[in-house]
């Protein structure tokens, strides 16, 4: 790429995914609402919040990996890993949630985030 170091870009986005992770792991329900896994005013079901924090260790997991990984090959790898659980999200949760209008917007939601980790690839350094 360039002489200008742009690490900070997947950094960044790393951080705030490593973020939300903590959040939905802590709160499942932050998760589970928006995708319609828990209806209003009921309660969140066990197997639910133990879907929710597996996503959210995973995504920790990845986030932590773009924030720390040396520029370069292992800063690209970090990236590639994260795109591929936003594919794998738009896929499982585009498809497979059971309201229609969450399953749009989960899927929106995952193709947006994945393609600016994807992006974020031009920026790994050397």
């Amino acid at each position: 790429m360039t002489s200008r170091n742009l690490t900070w870009i997947p950094r960044l986005l790393g951080l705030a995914t490593a973020g939300y992770s903590v959040a939905i792991i802590a709160d499942p329900s932050l998760f589970a609402k928006p995708t319609g896994l828990q209806a209003d005013g009921a309660p969140l079901p066990t197997a639910t919040a133990v879907g929710v924090r597996a996503i959210g260790g995973r995504d920790l997991a990845s986030g932590l990996a773009m924030a720390l990984a040396p520029a370069g090959k292992a800063l690209r790898t970090a990236i590639a890993v994260r795109v591929g659980a936003d594919v794998a999200d738009l896929v499982v949760l585009g498809t497979t949630l059971p309201d229609p209008t969450a399953r749009t917007k989960a899927a929106g939601v995952a193709a947006a985030w994945g393609t600016l980790c994807g992006l974020s690839y031009l920026a790994a350094g050397d």
